[in-house]
């Protein structure tokens, strides 16, 4: 099995770690606040998990996780995730991370940021679209009939496949948008965000809500950017 590693262990990061460890991965957490804020996870997730520094994740991991607000992202150790998979679940707030330019004028996407902080790693975009809670409640076993799917995108297709490969073993099929550049169509707001996996949106995503890649790929194919909606 894999070792994944996670750069941040909030509401994402935690429930990336507790799918993984129920399909028999082990697991490298780490945060910005030090090892030892961690330590109730690591209790709750067992054996097969254990707390360390974003570098030691970073080395430790065979696929790495970035889950921490955009703001940050240049924090993220480059060196040791060289010739890595990395999955990057990061969503532009400017209201918490401050404004990026070229977010704002959509000339870039926020994989596409981590990518060039990341030269040598395979930066895929993924798990960024449904509310944590969700995620934990669609997970299904491979062929499961009620199976949800979740989209990436990447500009490297063997880091797709790695990724393809994981979300199979956490309980989701997936749905490849394409090239990083092609992100935007889930990023927030869009169609294919956090809404689409809710039974009713306005009783504060309580319920969630089965969404097989038919009805993802409709929605993706719906999302408009922010200067068209």
């Amino acid at each position: 099995m894999t070792t994944v590693g996670l750069i941040g262990s909030g509401n994402i990061g935690g429930t990336v770690a507790r799918l993984a460890v129920a399909a028999g991965h082990d697991v490298v957490l780490s945060n910005s606040r030090g090892p030892e804020t961690l330590k109730d996870l690591v209790d709750e997730l067992g054996p097969r998990a254990r707390a360390a520094t974003p570098a030691e994740a970073a080395a430790a991991g065979d696929l790495v996780v970035v889950t921490i607000p955009l703001r940050a992202y240049r924090d993220v150790p480059a060196a040791p995730l060289a010739d890595k998979v990395v999955i990057d679940t990061n969503n532009y707030y400017p209201e918490r991370d401050g404004h990026f330019p070229e977010l704002d004028d959509e000339s870039t996407t926020t994989g596409e940021l981590l990518q060039r902080h990341l030269p040598k790693s395979g930066v895929v975009k993924g798990f960024n679209n449904i509310y944590s809670g969700h995620l934990l409640a669609l997970a299904r076993p491979t062929g499961a009939a009620d199976r949800s799917a979740l989209p990436i995108a990447g500009d490297d297709a063997t880091a797709k496949a790695a990724v393809t490969a994981f979300l199979d073993t956490l309980g989701y099929d997936t749905v490849d948008v394409g090239p990083l550049a092609e992100g935007w169509r889930f990023q927030r707001d869009t169609t294919a965000y956090a809404a689409l996996y809710s039974a009713d949106p306005a009783t504060a995503f309580e319920v969630p809500a089965r969404v097989d890649a038919e009805k993802l790929r409709a929605a993706l194919a719906a999302a408009r950017r922010y200067a068209d909606a």
